[in-house]
Parts: structure tokens; sequence; C-alpha cells
């Protein structure tokens, strides 16, 4: 008898153990992106990235001093959903309670605006955003206190 609950609870185990490496996280598959926003040729300081395929949820990455990003969906830095999607770039660097910096035109900010598209597939791992101000100067704005 002890034997025989031995291997039951044995074969319990090796059958959920299958089930779980097979399940994978029962999330859309992602592919793993970084990249780069330069505008006008120099790397974006400020901001975030946002890529926003149709009917799922967006990929999002903070910009670093160096203008890189890694897209994160579901976890940390777990890439993005395959497929062609809008981009949105929020070049905004908050200086004050009052006070904040665009670093990048605000049209960026709003995919239907921005102009922006990335494709996204298993073979994709760096990419390039380029911005441009097109003649205009970043903006500072103050907000009067409330």
């Amino acid at each position: 008898m002890q034997l025989l609950r031995c291997r039951s609870y044995s074969c319990m185990a090796l059958l959920l153990s299958a089930c779980l490496i097979g399940c994978g996280d029962g999330r859309p598959e992602r592919v793993a992106v970084t990249g780069q926003v330069m505008i006008d040729g120099e790397p974006l300081r400020h901001g975030f990235v946002q890529v926003i395929p149709d009917k799922a949820r967006p990929a999002v990455s903070p910009i670093d001093s160096e203008g890189r990003f890694t897209l994160s969906t579901f976890g940390n830095q777990d890439g993005c959903i395959p497929g062609t999607h809008k981009v949105a770039v929020n070049g905004i660097e908050t200086i004050s309670p009052t006070r904040q910096k665009w670093h990048a035109p605000k049209r960026y900010m709003d995919t239907e605006t921005s102009g922006l598209t990335l494709t996204i597939d298993e073979n994709t791992k760096e990419v390039k955003i380029e911005l441009s101000w097109d003649g205009e100067d970043p903006v500072e704005e103050t907000f009067a206190e409330e």
C-alpha cells in the first residue's frame, strides 16, 4: 500500500510538472525588444515609450539618459506582443510640481498624432525611433499653484 501511494504521488508530481512546463505563463507570445529614441540625431534623455497593439495590452518602457529603452508588457522587460503597432513617445520631464519641460513635441505623445509605428516579429531585437522638432524648440511650461 505504501509503495502504491508513493507511486501515485510521484505520478501526480510528474504530471503537474509536465503541465506547468507546457503551459507557459498563459499570456500572449512576446518578443524581447530594446531600442533607442533619437530626436534630431541626439538621444531623447527623458520620458517613456508606449507600443500599443490594437487589441492587446500595451508595452511600455522608461527612456534612460542615452535614449535607450526595453519594453515590458506584463512583467519586467518581458517584451512586446508581435505585430505592427502604433507608438507614442512622451518626452516630458517634471522639473517641479508647477513646471515641466517637453524634450519632444507633444504630438508624439498620442498614437493618433505621432505618425509612429513599429513592426515587432520574432527577429526584432533592437529598434530605433526617430523623432524631430521640425524647427521647434523644447518647451517649458509653468502651471499656477491651486
